[in-house]
């Protein structure tokens, strides 16, 4: 198999305004199979990424218009964009002015002149960082749980967007809701925070883990567990399963009755298995099912299939 009929390794913007610095990465990342954006100033970079996000971007600090820094500013402002790693090219002299970029959002430098191997070394190691976070949020989004972190006094210090939404769920209907901006830094809402002071205070404080789980009278639940960093805590988040009207789903879906069936159980974490067992079928007839579901709802995964039912429901 020859390297075109290779799928491409991902996608590298490279933004530099010298010609041979642009040939050279250009040339070196075609080769190792990645596909190549280039860009030689800072608004075309932001133009382009209008129609097409790079995986990727070695960005040159030095650069007429606007520079390095401000690209990697207006990049990082963007939700669209925010996430894309960013790793600065710049030469020896300019090494002082490198903390900026960091506080700016990139991710790492690259010392002129260029060193294919390492460009690629670095490429490699910060798109398989960046795609392990990505499959993080994604099974966060799309899965049965929502997670945030608080410190010892209650303080959230990171959540998912879904469990943001958890959280205005079981606050006081007089409180106005929580946002992205005012929900880190906020206190955990009463009475989660009773909860979660309960087991830091009590005798399983060491081992959170094995605390009861707190449960709203909405039916929403929540287990505590021990974060790696200190004085934080992880709170594993659930709503309260849905009713399901199968007939609805089956209707609205064009679903046949055990499709539907076999959709609501995976929804609630069963296995191929485990939907067998409960349905007196085996876990090859199931997953058959699962194939015709996704066809039928145009999707390629369990979690995008539930993902799809359950905003409907």
């Amino acid at each position: 198999m020859t390297s075109g009929n290779l799928p491409n390794n991902g996608t590298v913007m490279i933004v530099d305004d010298t010609p041979g610095n642009l040939a050279l990465l250009s040339d070196t990342l075609s080769e190792a199979n990645y596909r190549v954006l280039v860009a030689t100033d800072g608004y075309s970079a932001l133009e382009q990424m209008q129609y097409l996000l790079p995986d990727i971007i070695l960005l040159d600090v030095m650069m007429p218009g606007i520079d390095g820094f401000e690209t990697c500013r207006q990049i990082k402002s963007n939700p669209e964009t925010a996430d894309i790693p960013i790793l600065f090219m710049t030469g020896l002299g300019e090494l002082d002015s490198l903390l900026r970029g960091f506080g700016e959002g990139a991710l790492d430098y690259i010392v002129k002149p260029i060193r294919p191997p390492e460009v690629l070394a670095r490429i490699e190691v910060h798109l398989a960082q960046a795609r392990t976070i990505q499959r993080a949020r994604h099974a966060l989004q799309h899965g049965r749980f929502s997670a945030l972190t608080a410190d010892g006094a209650g303080m959230i210090r990171w959540l998912t967007p879904s469990a943001r939404d958890w959280l205005n769920e079981i606050r006081p209907p007089e409180r106005p809701p929580l946002t992205a901006l005012s929900a880190i830094s906020s206190r955990i809402p009463s009475p989660l925070y009773e909860w979660f002071i309960h087991i830091l205070t009590g005798p399983q404080r060491q081992m959170p883990e094995n605390a009861a789980p707190y449960q709203s009278d909405l039916g929403h639940s929540a287990r505590m567990a021990l974060c790696h960093q200190p004085d934080e805590y992880l709170l594993l988040l659930q709503k309260a399963s849905p009713a399901w009207d199968l007939e609805s789903l089956r209707t609205s879906m064009k679903l046949t009755a055990r499709e539907a069936e076999i959709l609501m159980w995976i929804s609630r974490g069963k296995t191929n298995k485990e939907v067998g067992l409960i349905l007196d079928s085996s876990p090859r007839t199931v997953n058959k099912h699962l194939e015709h579901i996704f066809e039928k709802l145009g999707v390629a995964t369990r979690a995008a299939a539930v993902a799809m039912v359950l905003k409907g429901q």
